[in-house]
């Protein structure tokens, strides 16, 4: 008989995700994202951090008004990393993306040109902010699922230590 109690596809999903987001170095939100293709295996993870090559000691980490001295300038989103760490974009196509926060307008914009069918979010936060509405409106009009992450589970714990089995 096979085990019971093994996570489900969007709890494996959205625990990669999660995992990711624990690589972002941004203070104040930390977010992964993970895309599954049609068979369910991993082709593209990304955290919300800089852009290759750029130090993160020397861009700004605030969330300033300021356009140049905001983080919100120069930070490449979760699910935009995802998908340009990809390494085969027809991979995509028909894939579901599991992201720690909702995408934002922008975020959907790749995610509808890239050929992803669903996505399923961990957090809506933002729910009400224009940047979401425009985007739930985008993925509306292209036919892009979304949906809230559900699970039985409040949490599933990884362990570093070698188990012993007799």
């Amino acid at each position: 008989m096979k085990r019971e109690g093994y996570i489900s596809w969007d709890e494996f999903g959205m625990s990669v995700a999660l995992i990711a987001a624990q690589r972002s170095k941004d203070p104040s939100t930390q977010v992964g994202a993970c895309i599954l293709n049609f068979e369910n295996r991993v082709v593209g993870v990304g955290y919300n951090g800089f852009p290759n090559g750029c130090s993160d000691d020397v861009l700004p980490w605030e969330r300033g008004k300021d356009f140049i001295d905001s983080k919100y300038s120069y930070v490449i989103h979760a699910e935009e990393n995802s998908i340009l760490n990809a390494s085969n974009k027809s991979d995509l196509v028909d894939g579901i993306m599991y992201v720690t926060l909702a995408p934002c307008n922008k975020c959907a914009q790749s995610i509808i040109q890239s050929g992803i069918k669903e996505v399923c979010y961990l957090s809506d936060k933002y729910h009400d902010q224009d940047f979401s509405i425009v985007a739930r409106r985008l993925m509306d009009l292209a036919g892009i699922k979304y949906r809230k992450f559900e699970s039985l589970r409040k949490d599933l714990t990884i362990n570093f230590v070698e188990e012993k089995n007799d």
